[in-house]
Order: structure tokens, then C-alpha cells, then sequence
């Protein structure tokens, strides 16, 4: 299991805490020190669309006009922390924050 995300992120250490807790071993990848690929984002943006990109966090707000209209692939690579956290890869399936439904799925 992989959990994408920043080691500052509340969301993300709540999480893995969670995870490392219900028996799961958990790679923390941090993707301001280990960007994403270009294929690694594609792949996200395929699965998850504009929901991936947290249009209310300070980086999107501090993008400048072209940033905001361009694609998310462009956002990310631009800037990795404007992704929203944490995306959890598990047993091939993608799963992207930390609400109900994704903790449902995987702390069985």
C-alpha cells in the first residue's frame, strides 16, 4: 500500500496511523521530495479528474491566472502539494482523501 501525499499533512498522518494501525504496511511517498511522474499523474487525473486538484488550498490560490485555467496534469507538475491528500494506492485501486467511504473500504 502506497499513500501519496506531504509528511505535514494532518490528513496524511492520520491516515497512515490509521492504516499502520488496522495491519496494513503502508510506503509513504512524499511527493514534494519524490515528485509524480508524468505518467503517475496521468494516471490519477484518468481516475480521479479535477476532483484531484484542492482548489481551496493556498498553492492553487497563489497560482496565477494561466496556472488555474491550465490542465490538472500542469497544476501538479508544477506544483505537487496542490493535489489533494492523500491518495492511497492499495492492491491496484486508487483512492483519493480520507473521508468515510475510502476509510470504509480500507480498514477491514
Amino acid at each position: 500500500m502506497i499513500l501519496y501525499g506531504i509528511p505535514t499533512c494532518d490528513t496524511c498522518k492520520k491516515a497512515q496511523k490509521a492504516l499502520e494501525a488496522a495491519g496494513h504496511s503502508v510506503s509513504f511517498r512524499d511527493i514534494r521530495r519524490d515528485p509524480l511522474t508524468a505518467t503517475e499523474i496521468a494516471r490519477l487525473v484518468a481516475e480521479f479528474g479535477d476532483r484531484l486538484i484542492n482548489r481551496t488550498s493556498t498553492t492553487y490560490r497563489g497560482f496565477n491566472d494561466f496556472l488555474k485555467a491550465s490542465e490538472a496534469e500542469v497544476q501538479i507538475a508544477e506544483a505537487p502539494t496542490v493535489m489533494k491528500r492523500p491518495v492511497i494506492e492499495a492492491d491496484g485501486a486508487l483512492y483519493l482523501g480520507w473521508d468515510e467511504a475510502v476509510q470504509a473500504s480500507l480498514l477491514k
